[in-house]
């Protein structure tokens, strides 16, 4: 559950209550300063800054976006750099810092285990994500969304504080650099980290949507790994597309088949621990894959409307009630994501999931989370991303075509959880939101108070939390 919504209290909840509660790191350096703008209530997000190691990082900080008093009301909130591959020391420590602020205070006050989830898609940003998680000491790092083959190198080696990197993902290459092989590089040391005791490395669960990604990591991965998520097309966020030749439903959502099972016994083969997600979130799911050799279940959905997670209560409070009257609908749009990956839109009024509220918003792009690299004629940079202004992409080079229908889901997302930027004449962000298939799933859930993470985790497991706290391996993550 990205940008905040699986935020630290929900995963606090869940790892005290002795399952493993995950973070999502994507966008958190936005995440981190906008809380400071908003005042901090409660100080939650500076008491965990003040355990950060490196405090230069932590001083320019709170100097330039916390505000004591809160941001005016229709004051835009200020910005953190765009990730770039290059000259990134300022947006690379909020990364850092951010991640550490979300992964602390999860763990804070309890021995359970804690993991952070990063999109392998949001390339740039990931390194200094990573190293901020394992300065709080996190437990788990789950990657989909793309090929994370380096990661459990460069986990390895920033363990020990050493550079890690990344291959630079170049979407369109000038002839004479094609081979030029370049690298992401992230130095620790560039912000105080030599003589520092080393760090744990934490276990890393790939996501992935097949048996032989799976194998393919398994053999050919930087370092070791410890587990998978094996995810199917109903879950939540982003799907891989389907294999084989495109083929769309009268609604226009694209139509999944065979291929795009994963075989659970070539997987089971591998020898590895593994967790299925996608429409397993529930006693029946869970139950059924433990008998197909899982270790147990990730859950989103459930949890992404419970009391603790980050989404915004009247948007919480909107899908409920229509879940409540068989209204709820979520569509798999193709052309949501810059991405290219489909993504799962829960239909909501008011919201970006309508095409006319998408239409009347003014196109802009300055998060730049999902944002391409491609090379220009001097063998430099460019960045680009389909739902910036059309103009814009087409003079980088981009076709108009692929800017039909994306949709700028680093802006929603933040208005998801809050987080909305203000604009000009009054005008806000509207949310995006994304849920698993079966929304359905949460009705025996549902009360007139809503319901909290240790209601979800009683009725996953029919069993009373005493007795759940007591085991040491992870059935459910959140």
């Amino acid at each position: 559950m990205g940008v905040a919504v699986s935020n630290w209290r929900l995963a606090r909840a869940v790892s005290q209550l002795g399952q493993l509660g995950v973070v999502s790191a994507t966008g958190i350096d936005t995440v981190m300063i906008r809380r400071l703008q908003d005042g901090d209530p409660g100080g939650a997000v500076r008491r965990a800054m003040a355990a950060f190691p490196f405090p230069e990082v932590v001083k320019s900080t709170l100097q330039r976006y916390f505000r004591p008093d809160g941001r005016e009301p229709g004051r835009p909130y200020l910005r953190a750099p765009m990730p770039t591959a290059k000259d990134n020391h300022e947006q690379n420590g909020l990364g850092m810092l951010g991640s550490f602020v979300e992964v602390f205070l999860a763990k804070e006050g309890h021995a359970g285990k804690v993991g952070v989830n990063l999109l392998t898609k949001v390339q740039l940003p990931n390194l200094a994500s990573l190293y901020g998680a394992m300065l709080a000491g996190v437990d788990y790092v789950l990657m989909g969304a793309g090929i994370p083959r380096e990661v459990p190198g460069a986990l390895d080696r920033m363990a020990g504080h050493e550079p890690a990197e990344f291959r630079l993902d170049i979407t369109e290459e000038v002839a004479e650099f094609r081979d030029a092989g370049e690298r992401l590089v992230f130095d620790p040391r560039n912000y105080g980290a030599e003589g520092h005791a080393p760090l744990r490395r934490p276990d890393f669960l790939p996501i992935v949507s097949s048996h032989s990604l799976a194998s393919m990591l398994q053999k050919k991965a930087t370092g070791s790994i410890q587990g998978f998520v094996v995810e199917g097309p109903t879950a939540g966020g982003h799907n891989a597309p389907p294999r084989g030749k495109e083929v769309f439903d009268e609604k226009g959502q694209p139509v999944y088949g065979e291929r795009d099972l994963v075989d659970l016994e070539k997987t089971r083969d591998l020898g590895l621990p593994f967790w299925l997600a996608g429409s397993f979130g529930s006693p029946d799911g869970l139950e059924r894959a433990q008998e197909a050799g899982a270790a147990g279940i990730q859950v989103g959905t459930l949890f992404a409307y419970c009391r603790e997670s980050g989404i915004a209560q009247g948007i919480k409070r909107k899908v409920l009630e229509m879940i409540a009257a068989g209204k709820a609908t979520v569509r798999t749009d193709p052309r949501a994501s810059p991405t290219g990956f489909p993504f799962k839109v829960v239909s909501i009024e008011g919201t970006m999931s309508e095409p006319d509220t998408y239409e009347a918003r003014r196109r802009v792009c300055d998060l730049g989370y999902l944002r391409e690299v491609y090379r220009t004629e001097d063998g430099g940079h460019g960045y680009r991303c389909a739902s910036e202004p059309v103009a814009d992409y087409v003079r980088k080079g981009g076709d108009a075509a692929d800017t039909v229908g994306r949709k700028c889901l680093c802006n929603a997302l933040m208005a998801d959880v809050g987080l909305g930027q203000a604009r000009k004449r009054g005008v806000e962000e509207l949310p995006l939101v994304t849920s698993g298939d079966d929304l359905a799933a949460i009705v025996p859930l549902m009360g007139e108070d809503g319901y909290g993470a240790a209601d979800v985790l009683n009725y996953l497991m029919r069993t009373e939390l005493a007795a759940a706290a007591d085991r040491r391996e992870p059935v459910a993550a959140g």
